[in-house]
């Protein structure tokens, strides 16, 4: 179940990442009108920046993407193992319980007196 925070982010990814692709489709039909050759060339450049950049951005939300899944990944493999050694705790805890009243309700050991041993 995803909190608040989750949903959230997940919200302004997919916001962000729209942005991105519309910016891209309104940088294409704004550079179509005819220019002059000098005007072409800037406007290449102009468009090759900004496409290069857009593609750096697009590869960099996917790698934030997959990290992110690798933190929660992570992070619910830690919480499964805390909770297994919690109760594997409480196992051992309710064992050394049950020894320690079983060891109190045994006989106790008789006495042994020095003259009862015999030398070697």
């Amino acid at each position: 179940m995803k909190n608040g925070r989750q949903i959230e982010s997940t919200e302004m990814e997919m916001d962000l990442t729209k942005e991105v692709h519309h910016l891209t489709r309104s940088s294409h039909r704004f550079h179509q009108t005819e220019h002059t050759d000098d005007e072409i060339s800037a406007d290449t450049l102009v468009r090759e920046v900004s496409e290069t950049s857009v593609r750096e951005i697009e590869n960099l939300i996917g790698e934030l993407q997959e990290l992110r899944k690798k933190l929660q990944s992570n992070s619910n493999r830690l919480q499964r193992g805390i909770t297994e050694h919690a109760e594997l705790n409480q196992q051992v805890m309710q064992l050394t319980g049950i020894i320690s009243e079983s060891v109190k309700k045994l006989p106790a050991a008789p006495s042994i007196s020095p003259g009862l041993i015999e030398p070697t």
